[in-house]
């Protein structure tokens, strides 16, 4: 699922965000609007992983959610 997808299909993917990753609040959810870059920040804030973990983390999600 590419970043297009993720940006228009964003009100239906928030839930499986918030499964995925349940630190991040309604609000963070609202406020990444299917941006990577923003969720990728937030892993890394609120769990401490590095940038390429939480990127792994987001296309694996990615990959999950397009099955």
């Amino acid at each position: 699922m590419n970043s297009d997808i993720i940006k228009g299909k964003w009100d239906q993917l928030k839930g499986s965000v918030q499964s995925q990753w349940g630190k991040l609040t309604d609000d963070e959810v609202d406020q990444i609007k299917g941006d990577a870059t923003k969720l990728s920040g937030l892993l890394q804030e609120q769990y401490g992983k590095s940038k390429e973990e939480a990127e792994r983390e987001i296309n694996e999600w990615q990959e999950k959610t397009a099955a």
